[in-house]
């Protein structure tokens, strides 16, 4: 009897048992061949050739929109050749920027304190820029006012904010002359900043980096990051404050309204000086210092044919203000911007040395004052020697120093009659705490309120009426509505052409388990996509479920990390896809691809942002796939994931800028992509979305950013955010597991439900099971496939 129940349960065994441990052991060893490949696919040949591609592809953009500009300034011939362009530029600067052409209307303003000087007064007032946003300021005014003082405003430098001693300097001579000058906090400098960070007392970590004196600058990135995300600027929102400034200096008894200076110091003063300027007919004279022409990092000499050669467009490293928008492509570039203050007074300034005879955008801003018969009312100051230079062969200043003092000095006497020499200059500085201006009073009775709360409170109206209009219509309408609003945002995502393959190799591995395709796409002139293509060994003539796999870390992350899910998906029969898009994973380039977004930025000179350009790679892919007969596509799988760990619990994000330690950013390019992929493409049928960004409206939620700016979207929430795209794509199958917020943290179920109840909402009216929210529990592979089963 025993013999003959062993031989029963070893037939058991063989039947039953027996493939099953089959099965696990050639999973197994189809998931080691996946973890054992290699993600590289270009050969060396078109490494070299498509090295930093994506940059390269830009600047190529930025070469030709130089080359459009010397033709068209070439075309000015005639003050009225002039007023056309100038006009036509300046609407658009003004529609980018989001700035009226409306003059302002009556300001509110708060003196809290009043110090008595030689000669002079300063008062430390508040006045209210936008609602619950105040501008703290020092006013510095003649101890005996005239009738017809000149008003001069100052907007500071990123290096320091209004309390510098240059600014007091320049503030009490100009007093003591006559003259009424308001000093600003720019939004987020000084008393203005959301960070805490104003000494070295504000962060013990040693050995860091930390270096205060340089995080009012380095926030810079949170602000313009929040504001774009409800369709406005930096430098928009900075010209905006310098224009109420004018309002107040208007508003003073005795001030002349035809002797209304504007000046804007060396690094980060002239940008917003300049543009607003430009925008603001009430301003009798502008010196911007550092924008229009060359920067302090211009290497000189220029060469003989610099007017063919120079970069009117500009660098783009990260700085927000320099940065316009859209400057590519609608064309107000920066001497046009400085150019279009003529016939009013123009101090044309340089920090360091200055290549005048070469300069091609003096000879610009000449022949513009030309046209007027104003050639007495441009100038110029420069310094000597270098940025990397050392003082005194390097005219080193803050703000502006008493070096380039001297020129303004000769010109503002000669147009506006303003007696000062150098030997008249003033200096008796005080402290910075002498001259704060919101004082507990004034913040209990006024209540002023951070920037990313003002920008919360705007981000949410337009996400609520965005939804609002989108629940109104149909399904399909919805849909249609959403791309045409994203394509708004996002500009041009088509395929720019068919796909060519450059090269393709096969290999088999795994006893004939895996087949590997690595295959190097060029999906645009100048662009190549390198993916991995891996299916089962023998290919069989049926329709095989296409996994088309993406994030920021690319491909070789998904082969190291999820190698797991991908072997469980080639074994249900899927197909893998694994591309690098465009500054992703092996495609990323060594050329302003960081989380501050040099690049990006790039990008945004013209009409398509990152994602945008990311997006077209993506569908290019899909193009490519759906081309190839052999893969009988039906419809695609899109797995959009992140490889960033989230923050821990418990993390401390105030933390400053470019120090050791920082909480990390990050990485939703692949489920952003996925969405979008899903939204533009009708045979996406499931889309997977684990780690991705929940809400671009939680960037919004505290003063800190921890998203890169590559994935930023300009305006998008004026179009309802992310869960309007999830609401418009039923009965597309969609799963989100391991959401994180603006501070890449992991996210509760309730609290991602919420965000995403406007999808809830459209899936239960038409596909109930087909969204689900998870919370890192989730497989990617049994999810996928259970989707393509349904």
């Amino acid at each position: 009897m025993a013999l003959r129940a062993f031989l029963i349960f070893f037939l058991l065994f063989l039947v039953l048992v027996r493939p099953t441990l089959v099965f696990a052991q050639e999973s197994l060893l189809v998931a080691d061949a996946v973890r054992g490949l290699s993600a590289e696919v270009l050969t060396e040949e078109l490494k070299v050739r498509f090295k930093d591609q994506a940059w390269r592809l830009l600047r190529a953009r930025g070469d030709a929109a130089n080359q459009r500009d010397v033709e068209t300034s070439r075309e000015v011939s005639s003050r009225e050749d002039w007023e056309r362009l100038r006009d036509e530029r300046l609407k658009r600067l003004r529609k980018e920027l989001g700035v009226s052409s409306a003059l302002p209307g009556k300001l509110e303003v708060r003196v809290t304190k009043r110090i008595e000087g030689d000669g002079f007064v300063i008062e430390n007032l508040v006045f209210q820029s936008r609602p619950d946003l105040w501008v703290t300021a020092n006013l510095y005014a003649p101890a005996k006012p005239g009738k017809k003082m000149p008003g001069i405003l100052i907007a500071h430098s990123h290096h320091r904010p209004k309390t510098q001693g240059e600014l007091q300097d320049m503030g009490m001579t100009w007093a003591r002359a006559g003259c009424v000058t308001l000093v600003i906090d720019q939004l987020g400098h000084g008393e203005r900043g959301d960070h805490p960070f104003r000494s070295e007392r504000d962060y013990k970590k040693k050995n860091s980096g930390y270096r205060w004196w340089r995080q009012d600058y380095y926030y810079r990135f949170d602000l313009n990051t929040q504001l774009e995300l409800v369709g406005e600027s930096l430098m928009g929102w900075m010209a905006w404050d310098l224009m109420r400034g004018i309002d107040l200096l208007l508003a003073r008894p005795g001030i002349d309204p035809n002797k209304i200076l504007l000046l804007g110091a060396v690094a980060g003063g002239g940008d917003p000086a300049g543009v607003t300027a430009a925008l603001d007919r009430r301003i009798d004279a502008v010196v911007p210092f550092n924008f229009g022409g060359p920067q302090p990092e211009t290497r000189y000499p220029l060469p003989a044919d610099a007017e063919l050669r120079f970069n009117y467009l500009g660098g783009a490293y990260w700085e927000s203000t320099r940065n316009l928008r859209r400057t590519g492509v609608d064309g107000f570039f920066h001497w046009i911007i400085v150019g279009s203050v003529a016939p009013r007074a123009l101090v044309y300034a340089h920090e360091f040395a200055w290549d005048k005879e070469r300069d091609p955008v003096w000879k610009r801003l000449n022949k513009i004052y030309e046209f007027y018969g104003a050639g007495d009312k441009i100038d110029y100051t420069r310094g000597s020697g270098s940025v990397k230079g050392r003082a005194p062969e390097s005219t080193h200043c803050t703000n502006i120093g008493r070096h380039h003092r001297q020129r303004i000095h000769l010109a503002f006497n000669r147009w506006f009659g303003i007696q000062v020499t150098p030997e008249d200059e003033y200096s008796m500085r005080l402290k910075p705490d002498d001259l704060l201006c919101m004082t507990d009073l004034a913040r209990q009775e006024l209540k002023p309120r951070k920037l990313f709360e003002v920008a919360a409170d705007l981000g949410k109206r337009q996400v609520d009426a965005a939804r609002k209009h989108l629940e109104k219509q149909s399904p399909d309408a919805r849909r249609r509505q959403l791309r045409l609003d994203w394509l708004e945002l996002l500009g041009d995502v088509d395929p720019r052409q068919q796909t060519k393959v450059l090269s393709r190799n096969n290999e088999i591995l795994a006893d004939n388990k895996i087949r590997v395709e690595r295959i190097a796409l060029e999906t645009e002139s100048g662009l190549v996509v390198p993916l991995l293509l891996l299916s089962r060994g023998l290919v069989q003539d049926v329709r095989s479920p296409v996994v088309v796999a993406v994030s920021q870390a690319g491909k070789e992350k998904f082969l190291r990390e999820r190698f797991r899910e991908i072997a469980d998906l080639l074994e249900g029969g899927a197909i893998v896809c694994l591309p690098d898009v465009r500054a992703a994973g092996t495609s990323r380039g060594s050329r302003g691809e960081g989380a501050n977004g040099s690049l990006s930025y790039y990008a945004q000179f013209f009409e398509t942002p990152m994602l945008g350009l990311r997006l077209r790679d993506l569908r290019a892919v899909l193009q490519y796939l759906r081309s190839r007969d052999d893969l009988k596509v039906k419809d695609f799988a899109l797995w959009g994931d992140s490889f960033q760990p989230p923050n821990a619990e418990g993390t401390d994000f105030q933390v400053p800028k470019r120090v050791s330690g920082r909480p990390k950013f990050s990485e939703p390019l692949g489920g952003l992509l996925a969405l979008l992929g899903a939204l533009f493409e009708d045979d996406v049928k499931a889309v997977f979305v684990r780690g991705g960004l929940s809400a671009y409206g939680d960037v919004l939620s505290g003063p800190y950013v921890y998203v890169p700016h590559d994935v930023i979207v300009p305006g998008v929430l004026n179009k309802g955010d992310l869960a309007a795209v999830a609401a418009a794509l039923p009965p597309c199958r969609l799963q989100f597991d391991s959401l994180v917020d603006g501070l890449n943290r992991s996210l509760s179920l309730d609290k991602v439900r919420s965000q995403y109840a406007v999808a809830l909402k459209s899936y239960q009216a038409t596909a109930p099971k087909s969204l689900s929210i998870a919370n890192g529990r989730s497989n990617a592979a049994s999810w996928l496939l259970g989707a393509k089963q349904d």
